[in-house]
């Protein structure tokens, strides 16, 4: 009995109110029940009831959290209520934005939530939260946080100095950069790149780094390009986006030396002037100069396209012959050294001359020569392994500063095509050697010792025509034999002159004798005279001198002039 007070209403009517001044969880499904009774002789009157709660949950919890999460992975997160009657509704927050994704599973009186995300890295330091609420009654819930912690790559950003305007470096300047990183955990090393190119810190060549700052002091044309920084970290490197730096700065020679230009008398040319400049040259100026004066040369004889000033030009005396320069100007400033440009009077080059060869062996074989003049302008030098027969190029190689080749796979050039049939005793392949400057090219000169032939087995034979080809050795015999062969012939010719010029003297006293005795000197002389050869030599006791194989005998006059 809980209560047993009541009243009496207007009319047969008693009533009871009891009044249960705290419902605990216990009383769920009590039983209550209202007797009234008025006399032992009856059976009282009664009414029970169930006592039903909406009951808040007595808990809510995250299941085995995860820590750290990797930014952009998909996790899979649990939640589970107990005690909600009826059973709770589970509610997830990232901050205070809701998450639909979930699942969620009741079994009595418990419910469980399964959550899918995937974090990012502006949620880390971020609280997940379940809540468990009993659907029935608002505001009656229990709720659980999680700070999440999110590991990621550097986020990494280039910007230019904020004091800085791009549009307007020059020459000479300072520039700085800053790169921005976001990271977690926290970067631990950072590069700088140049066109891809890491960059180091040197103080000498004016390129200082500062932590997260790169400084480039009196820039040049040079430090033109694509800059960017790259930070690295325990879950990978990431590079910045590129930031390009523009230098502008006064024109400058396109080359660095001085072009020689060859011209002929009265040659009509066209001499462009290249220059590199940023942002390109406004306008150009020209001037010549000989041993003897300056002069600047008109603008009409000149024309600008681009970085390209073009001149006209034509030398017509000596005079004419001298040094072109030629320089531009931008909104930086007027070029600081003049493009220069020889203008000389040329030639064809002269040919190559004293070819050899050298370090022959069966798959290569080295020629080299002595240039010529080269004609007053730049030369370079060409060989041609030619067929004798067809005049067919087998092989050509070129050296731009010597006439020097080393011409290789010997065995390949006869086997060029496929073929064997034009290479031969008959028609070797040969060498010759050009060289050719802007004029054209010399008189080819065939390497005499160069002649490539095909053996039996197909395989290439350098032979020559020359005496050069002959062994050492044996060519020192023949040496030898030659020169005792001369010894000889030159002993027994002496021998022989001698004789003949004492019968002759003797023949001559005689005639001469015979004319102091009374004869006639023009009759002696006329005898003489009337002598033939054959007679002369007779006398002289020598007959006949051979000649040729054939047998016959050559004469020589002897003829006196008239005493």
């Amino acid at each position: 009995l809980v209560d047993e007070q009541y009243e009496h209403n207007s009319g047969d009517v008693i009533e009871n109110r009891l009044l249960w001044s705290a419902i605990q969880r216990s009383d769920l499904n009590s039983i209550f029940t209202c007797q009234a009774t008025n006399t032992l002789l009856v059976e009282p009157k009664e009414s029970s009831f169930v006592l039903d709660l909406h009951l808040k949950p007595l808990s809510v919890k995250i299941m085995n959290p995860q820590t750290p999460l990797v930014a952009d992975r998909r996790y899979e997160i649990s939640c589970e209520s107990v005690g909600s009657r009826p059973n709770a509704i589970i509610t997830w927050y990232k901050g205070k934005r809701q998450l639909r994704r979930a699942k969620e599973e009741i079994l009595n009186n418990t419910t469980r939530s399964e959550l899918s995300f995937v974090p990012t890295t502006e949620d880390d330091g971020k609280l997940i939260t379940c809540r468990a609420e009993n659907p029935n009654v608002t505001g009656l819930f229990l709720e659980t946080s999680w700070k999440i912690e999110v590991v990621y790559p550097p986020i990494v950003s280039l910007r230019l100095g904020s004091t800085l305007s791009a549009d307007d470096i020059k020459e000479g300047d300072d520039v700085y950069f800053e790169c921005h990183v976001q990271a977690n955990p926290p970067w631990r090393k950072l590069h700088w790149l140049h066109d891809g190119v890491m960059i180091t810190h040197n103080a000498t060549a004016r390129v200082i780094r500062s932590n997260q700052s790169l400084v480039l002091q009196k820039v040049t044309r040079n430090s033109s390009g694509n800059y960017s920084c790259s930070a690295i970290n325990a879950e990978g490197e990431t590079v910045s986006n590129q930031l390009a730096l523009r230098v502008k700065y006064a024109p400058v020679c396109a080359t660095d030396r001085i072009i020689i230009v060859g011209a002929f008398r009265s040659e009509s040319l066209q001499i462009p002037c290249e220059v590199h400049a940023d942002p390109p040259p406004r306008q150009f100026n020209w001037k010549f100069n000989n041993s003897g004066e300056t002069l600047k040369i008109g603008k009409e004889r000149y024309v600008k396209n681009g970085s390209v000033s073009l001149l006209n030009y034509m030398p017509v005396s000596d005079q004419d012959y001298g040094t072109l320069t030629c320089w531009g100007q931008n909104e930086v400033g007027t070029q600081d050294w003049p493009c220069f440009f020889q203008v000389v009077l040329a030639g064809l080059p002269s040919a190559v001359k004293n070819c050899s060869i050298n370090n022959q062996t069966q798959h290569s074989v080295e020629v080299q020569c002595l240039p010529g003049y080269d004609g007053g302008l730049p030369q370079i030098f060409i060989l041609e392994v030619i067929s004798s027969r067809t005049g067919r190029v087998r092989y050509n190689v070129t050296n731009p500063d010597e006439p020097y080749f080393l011409v290789e796979s010997l065995e390949n050039l006869i086997h060029y095509g496929g073929a064997y049939d034009d290479i031969g005793d008959d028609n070797p392949l040969k060498a010759i050697i050009y060289a050719v400057n802007q004029k054209g090219r010399s008189q080819g000169i065939v390497v005499k010792d160069f002649y490539l032939e095909s053996s039996v087995e197909n395989r290439a034979v350098l032979t020559s025509n020359s005496l050069d080809s002959i062994s050492p050795i044996l060519f020192g015999v023949l040496l030898t034999l030659l020169v005792l062969c001369f010894v000889i012939f030159v002993r027994v010719y002496y021998i022989k002159a001698t004789a003949t010029s004492t019968t002759i003297t003797n023949v001559s006293n005689d005639l001469v004798s015979n004319s102091k005795q009374g004869n006639n000197k023009q009759d002696s002389l006329a005898k003489f005279e009337s002598l033939t050869a054959r007679e002369v030599m007779a006398q002289a006791g020598h007959g006949c001198v051979q000649k040729n194989t054939g047998g016959g005998c050559l004469y020589e006059e002897l003829r006196f002039a008239s005493m």
